[in-house]
């Protein structure tokens, strides 16, 4: 069985990294547009961020599942 602090740490990192990707990506797609950047960028950071979000529900999946278990 896992132990709860690991969970409740494990779910702390994940709220941080949708948090911060959120920022992030939404300042990348402000700046992006602001300076006139190509296209490409905006959807590497798009892809960056789709990359951050697709960990953060594999991660919390596998928390779930543990406390199922």
């Amino acid at each position: 069985m896992a132990d709860p602090s690991q969970d409740a740490r494990q779910m702390r990192l994940v709220a941080i990294v949708i948090a911060v990707t959120m920022l992030l990506w939404l300042a990348i797609q402000a700046i992006g547009l602001e300076y006139g950047w190509a296209a490409r960028w905006a959807f590497l950071a798009d892809l960056a961020a789709i990359g951050a979000f697709v960990w953060s529900l594999i991660v919390t999946w596998r928390i779930w599942r543990r406390r199922n278990a």
